[in-house]
């Protein structure tokens, strides 16, 4: 499940992007520049603002495309990535040649239905009329729960709690059932319980979302609205039980087992061997639950709510997770939320969208493709080297600190040489047998793929736990930690410039992708994933006064990134990001020692004018180069575990000796930290 999972991004920002030339993977004419000046503003001193010497001429020269809510390095990689996609799925549905059930044909069909818009919009919302008579047909409370139960095996939405199979995080070989709260639409709980005015601007937008959805299935204006009200009284219910994010961060907090029998006796109207069965889990007596109050608090929502507000909410839930994929009066009116919610001008492309959502559901297939047209095996071999680098880096850094103890440390070198590295794709591909797809039934396609990852999913219980599995796809821009199976994860996609090139000199490989492993290495020691042992099991090894002094340094730098500012006077949340904050703290550190490893890193040559060291900061500087909307960085401040791309720029490097010197930093430069006062973890 996700609270396992460690992203260097931003959750659900799956394909995004890099340097966006025609160069990618092909032969070089000309030697690039891997640090271009142009974009850089040099009339701006880099201890004062490092984050504009850096890219201050890009950022001014690259504002955000009408159809994007942010663009920065890792959008023009997507843009890059998507168009590479768009060209196989495209090759993939005219190749009238492949034989039936062959890899091209499959993802070719599934692309084709995805595009053949005039069929879409012949059918409206037909195919989810099923679906909304069996919602408007509960007649209890008991009779609404159960159909919540069932929706989410076959994607028509996930009503009232979340549910999903995973390792047990403290025995790793077991697969279990987990329970998690859920059952809301807007994007935090906060959105339900605050009531300032950009608050209240987006839960007007939302009712009207709801409202129109509703009216597009030919329910009267009046009663739609008041549907619409319905709905978000009963899902605010939901928010207020929900813990907060920077709560759900704890996992011990969110660890709570319990036998099928007594949790049900926690919660007298759910019978979860009953329920379990309707999600097509039986002969399981033990279940993990995130939150326990949240489902005593549902157990009273579901005895004292009236049938006719779940027959609307249980509607709403199956509207809303069709409405992308409907015919195009649902879509505006998607997107018209969306617009609110993120500032984005302009719909995506559908292109784009059926580009996305066939790597999202066909990823194993599509995978395949890509690699073979856009990926390099000796990009692999590189790969590895780095992250043996990394890894000899990460030793030498555990060994020196001087805070912590031999014994914890000895455990912590255990976990450091136990972590396994997965480079570009998968060993085995998955091959989705049993998942029909035709290229004139779009919305049966998706049902079909939804039953299938649903049975997947749950067919993993009583079963070895497969750690060969991948949590994204090879062409994804991103990559991963995994806590209880203690591995990193590079998909092919991340492969490329900014972060990697197999021409770039060391400075800007280990500024880029050098930094990203480290990083990932680093969530095994962050405030979260440094709570589970080398083999994912969630268990202390540490010792009570190293444990303490690591929580002293961590809220040191928490402290740091709350006192930045993104708009007005929203400040970063330092607590929902210090995850990520110790992941780019340790893993610019690590980065930086292995880069000195090499001959470069020993040098002081000059290129283009920087010395090795400038040429590594500014290799990580121009990562984190972006525009974002206003109303997407609000969102995201609220929901996204990851700081700014301003702050990712100078977070790390303020804390470090080799910034100081390498642009030579003094007292009096606005970004100057004295000695001291640079937060030194691992």
């Amino acid at each position: 499940m996700e609270k396992n999972i460690y992203k260097l991004l931003i959750p659900g920002m799956m394909l995004v992007t890099l340097q966006a030339t025609a160069q990618h993977n092909s032969p070089r004419s000309v030697k690039p520049k891997f640090l271009d000046q142009s974009n850089m503003d040099v009339t701006v001193p880099p201890g004062d603002d490092f984050y504009t010497y850096a890219s201050g001429n890009w950022i001014k020269k690259n504002p955000v495309p009408a159809k994007e809510t942010r663009w920065g390095s890792f959008n023009q990689l997507r843009d890059f990535n998507i168009n590479a996609v768009k060209t196989i799925l495209n090759d993939a549905a005219n190749n009238k040649k492949a034989p039936a059930g062959s890899i091209e044909r499959r993802v070719g069909d599934f692309y084709t239905a995805g595009m053949d818009s005039v069929a879409i919009e012949k059918l409206g919302y037909t195919p989810i009329k099923p679906e909304l008579a069996k919602a408007a047909a509960v007649k209890s409370g008991a009779e609404a729960v159960n159909l919540a139960a069932e929706m989410r095996t076959f994607g028509a939405g996930a009503p009232l709690f979340g549910f999903g199979v995973a390792q047990d995080r403290k025995n790793v070989k077991n697969m279990v059932p987990q329970l998690a709260q859920g059952g809301t639409t807007l994007p935090d709980r906060d959105y339900y319980l605050k009531s300032d005015a950009p608050t209240l601007k987006i839960q007007q937008a939302y009712k009207t979302y709801i409202t129109r959805l509703f009216a597009l299935t030919g329910v009267p204006q009046a009663e739609a609205e008041k549907k619409a009200e319905t709905v978000f009284q009963l899902e605010k219910k939901l928010a207020a039980s929900q813990m907060s994010r920077v709560e759900m961060r704890d996992p011990y907090k969110t660890y709570n087992k319990f036998s099928v029998a007594d949790f049900s006796k926690t919660t007298p109207n759910l019978d979860w061997k009953s329920l379990m069965a309707k999600m097509k889990v039986t002969g399981q007596d033990t279940v993990l639950v995130g939150n326990p109050k949240f489902f005593k608090d549902l157990d009273n929502l579901v005895s004292t709510t009236p049938a006719a507000d779940f027959q609307d909410y249980l509607q709403w839930n199956v509207l809303k997770s069709a409405a992308p994929y409907l015919s195009s009066e649902f879509v505006k009116a998607n997107f018209a939320y969306s617009q609110v919610m993120t500032g984005q001008k302009v719909q995506t492309p559908r292109w784009q969208r059926m580009s996305q959502l066939t790597d999202g559901t066909v990823g194993e297939l599509l995978g395949q493709l890509y690699v073979q047209k856009h990926f390099k095996p000796e990009a692999k071999a590189r790969m590895s080297t780095m992250i043996q680098n990394l890894v000899k880096a990460y030793e030498i850094r555990i060994n020196n600190l001087d805070w912590m103890s031999p014994a914890t440390k000895q455990k912590a070198l255990a976990k450091l040489h136990a972590f396994t590295p997965k480079i570009a794709y998968p060993d085995k591909w998955k091959n989705y047998d049993g998942m029909e797809i035709s290229k004139k039934a779009f919305f049966a396609n998706l049902r079909n793929s939804s039953e299938y990852q649903y049975d997947e999913m749950v067919n993993q219980l009583g079963k070895p736990v497969d750690k060969s599995r991948w949590g994204m796809t090879a062409p994804t821009v991103n990559a991963y930690y995994n806590a209880v199976n203690n591995e990193i994860v590079f998909p092919a996609g991340i492969l490329q410039f900014p972060f990697f090139d197999p021409n770039a000199d060391d400075a800007v490989n280990y500024g880029g992708i050098g930094a990203v492993i480290g990083h990932e290495i680093s969530h095994g020691f962050d405030d979260s994933g440094s709570q589970y042992d080398a083999d994912g099991t969630l268990r202390n090894w540490w010792t009570d006064e190293d444990r303490t002094k690591f929580k002293a340094k961590a809220e040191a730098l928490q402290k740091q990134y709350d006192a930045y500012t993104v708009l007005d006077t929203i400040h970063v949340n330092g607590k929902l990001t210090l995850g990520e904050n110790i992941g780019d703290l340790g893993g610019l550190n690590a980065a930086y020692e292995a880069f000195k490893m090499t001959k470069q890193g020993q040098s002081n040559e000059l290129i283009d004018g920087f010395t090795p060291d400038q040429r590594f900061f500014l290799a990580w500087a121009q990562v984190w180069r972006g525009n974002i909307l206003n109303e997407t960085a609000a969102q995201l401040i609220v929901t996204d575990s990851h700081s700014p791309g301003p702050y990712r720029t100078i977070g790390a490097p303020v804390n470090m000796d080799a910034w100081y010197k390498a642009f030579n930093v003094q007292p009096g430069n606005k970004l100057y930290k004295k000695p001291e006062d640079r937060i030194r973890l691992w």
